[in-house]
């Protein structure tokens, strides 16, 4: 089953009382292995600064996506 961005979403805010950002959850998904699509949002200056997901959010994520069977 693959659950939709939306789902993630307000599975975490629901369980965890977190929200979560699409760039949070497409790190995570990255870092699981799992494919993301292309992102098409890209800075337009090299150095532009990406804001990483808090190791609290990270966990929160990584539960809901085993809730949703994707890892």
């Amino acid at each position: 089953m693959k659950a939709t961005y939306q789902e993630i979403k307000d599975y975490v805010l629901k369980e965890f009382g977190l929200k979560v950002s699409n760039l949070y959850i497409s790190q995570v998904k990255r870092k699981c292995g799992i494919e993301v699509g292309e992102n098409y949002n890209l800075p337009k200056s090299e150095n532009a600064r990406v804001p990483q997901c808090p190791k609290e959010k990270e966990d929160a994520i990584k539960a809901a996506l085993k809730y949703f069977a994707m890892i």
